[in-house]
């Protein structure tokens, strides 16, 4: 969420310019809420390479079972994924330009 108003406060005069020549609110935010997703997806994958790597890691250290579920795995980026959306919608929603 912190990044999205960044990128939206930071960027109101190319919100400005875009939309002086002729870009639609639905054109800025779809540009928005592109990043948004993508930004919340690359952190969800990283987000699981490190747990699974962790998880991995301590199974191996301490000689214990790792049972890592794929659903579970699924849910975690899809929900990374569904954070971007929102809070890249509402950022957005709320900060008009």
């Amino acid at each position: 969420m912190n990044i999205m108003i960044v990128s939206v406060t930071e960027r109101t005069r190319e919100i400005g310019l875009r939309m002086a020549v002729g870009a639609r609110r639905r054109d800025i935010l779809s540009q928005f809420l592109t990043e948004a997703v993508a930004l919340s997806m690359i952190g969800g994958l990283l987000g699981i390479l490190v747990g699974v790597g962790g998880s991995m890691g301590f199974s191996a250290f301490g000689d214990w079972p790792a049972i890592l579920q794929p659903s579970a795995i699924g849910i975690a980026f899809t929900l990374s994924g569904a954070v971007g959306v929102f809070f890249g919608f509402i950022r957005r929603a709320r900060h008009p330009s």
